[in-house]
């Protein structure tokens, strides 16, 4: 059954759609004038982030990129008898490791916005860990130094916590780890509420304008597909005869098992063993300093080389450059395309040349 209107509501009806079509487009007309501008804002990483019209990634858990805290760069005692009393490095989001003097290495942990509550031992700094600090804006501890890191903080004007100079009260002696008659050097603590206290107290800088040295995915990264890609279930990774890392991929936590020495890598305080979801390591020259009594070493890190970055599983071939002591370093692949992190902690081996390198 078909309706029909008489002439005059048709007029009506007509004349009503008129004022409904003028105010609709007066209203999208306002909204339109005067909408406000959504201006993305930059996130810690440097990137921008979305705006209303655009999808919301995952945030990453191990680093919060919103935040522009500046980390704090650890020096960790890594001497085989103090090796069993190392805590809290599994809140670090990156670990270095190189050689110090006679086959021995230390850590560089990087810790960023954690209130971890016990983290050691601490031991002394070396001048080439002052070019990792420095690329990732970090405050620098350290419980003494040697003579020409001791002329390096000073000259580069690096913001450093020192139990021995400057900040003594930010550390303490374990008496437990005192009791098993271990040397008293190897028994030094610190916990972040008193590194922010000395920070405080020297009036350091908290915040930072600098990009975080890698970016992150939230979601897994395959490397399988990628051109000459390997399998990485096994790593060895030699800096001295008595020092021998090994890594064991789970694939159930897909991360790497830390073994050092043919024994786990363990926390003194929680007794688990430490694991860690990316690994890059890559080759470079030590040399004795000349006319140094303590054998210490001297890097030759500033060029270019090559490497492997492993996570997942697989490792592929990447590239490394760093062209300044302050300058970050730059991880690529083969093509040229900086390299993303998997979500989760490094460790960066700074391996000596001609040491062995097993990826199985």
């Amino acid at each position: 059954m078909k309706i029909r209107l008489k002439k005059n509501s048709k007029i009506a009806l007509i004349a009503v759609a008129a004022i409904v079509v003028i105010g609709l487009g007066t209203f999208v007309g306002y909204k339109t004038f005067h909408k406000e501008e959504t201006k993305p804002t930059n996130n810690s990483t440097g990137k921008k982030l979305p705006g209303n019209n655009e999808a919301v990634k995952p945030a990453v858990k191990i680093v919060d990129v919103n935040s522009n805290s500046r980390p704090y760069a650890v020096m960790i005692n890594n001497i085989n008898v103090a090796r069993p009393y190392q805590t809290g490095l599994q809140d670090a989001y990156i670990i270095y490791e190189m050689l110090a003097e006679g086959g021995i290495t230390r850590y560089m942990a990087l810790f960023k916005d954690k209130d971890t509550a016990k983290i050691g031992t601490i031991r002394s700094s070396r001048h080439y860990y002052l070019d990792y600090a420095l690329e990732n804006d970090a405050i620098y501890v350290h419980f003494g130094w040697s003579d020409q890191a001791k002329s390096d903080i000073k000259n580069l004007g690096i913001d450093n916590i020192d139990g021995i100079t400057n900040s003594s009260f930010a550390f303490w002696r374990d008496s437990e780890v005192k009791k098993t008659g271990i040397a008293k050097e190897h028994t030094v603590y610190t916990k972040m509420e008193s590194l922010k206290e000395a920070v405080a107290k020297r009036k350091y800088r908290t915040e930072t304008n600098q990009d975080l040295l890698f970016e992150y995915s939230p979601e897994e990264i395959d490397l399988s597909s990628m051109p000459n890609a390997v399998s990485a279930t096994s790593i060895d990774i030699n800096y001295s005869s008595s020092n021998k890392n090994h890594y064991d991929y789970d694939a159930t936590t897909k991360t790497y098992k830390r073994s050092v020495n043919g024994r786990p890598h363990t926390d003194y305080v929680t007794k688990e063993q430490y694991t860690f979801k990316n690994i890059i390591v890559y080759q470079l020259e030590y040399s004795l300093i000349p006319g140094d009594k303590k054998n210490r070493q001297e890097l030759s890190n500033l060029g270019n080389g090559t490497g492997y970055f492993i996570t997942d599983g697989y490792a592929v071939p990447i590239k490394w450059s760093k062209d300044k002591r302050a300058n970050q370093t730059k991880y690529t692949f083969e093509d040229g395309k900086e390299i993303t992190l998997n979500d989760g902690n490094c460790f960066i081996q700074l391996q000596p040349k001609g040491q062995t390198l097993n990826i199985n």
